[in-house]
């Protein structure tokens, strides 16, 4: 027999196997996937809004050390030191807990969760002095930035933990 006469054909490979439908495999690694990515996203946003108050609380430091640049009354500055303070802190703490704090009480209520004592043997003391100075005193600058870097490391810290 001719072999060109032999009805052979060439050989024919299978049509290669498709990405789609996926193996039920793949849906579970997809759905842990996004499940893992929503749960970080939901993480995210309550790290955020728990940090917004300390957020807003420092910007408005920012502001008020630029105010001092231009009139230089560390009296109100330290009244409005205090006063940030105070809102920032009742933001994290429960109002009976912050609200009545006065005088030494309140600097160590402010001294938690630092490393060391900033506000009741350190730079953060004149917040319950300068508030109620003669205006007419000069302060030194160098108390002042003290100070003012004292209640940064305040803000910046966190209070308790987030819920």
């Amino acid at each position: 027999m001719n072999p060109a006469e032999l009805p052979l054909r060439d050989l024919h490979l299978p049509t290669p196997t498709g990405w789609w439908p996926l193996a039920p495999g793949w849906w579970l690694v997809i759905g842990l996937a996004v499940f893992g990515l929503l749960w970080l996203l939901r993480r995210y946003l309550r790290y955020r809004a728990y940090n917004a108050a300390r957020r807003h609380a420092l910007r408005q430091l920012q502001v008020y050390t630029r105010g001092y640049t231009k009139h230089g009354d560390a009296v109100l500055l330290g009244a409005q030191l205090s006063e940030l303070l105070r809102r920032t802190m009742l933001a994290y703490a429960p109002r009976a807990e912050v609200a009545g704090l006065t005088g030494e009480e309140w600097l160590a209520w402010l001294d938690r969760d630092l490393d060391r004592s900033h506000f009741l043997q350190g730079d953060g003391r004149p917040l319950i002095e300068w508030p109620y100075r003669n205006p007419d005193i000069q302060i030194d600058a160098s108390d002042v930035a003290a100070l003012v870097d004292a209640v940064r490391l305040r803000l910046s810290t966190a209070v308790g933990k987030p819920a």
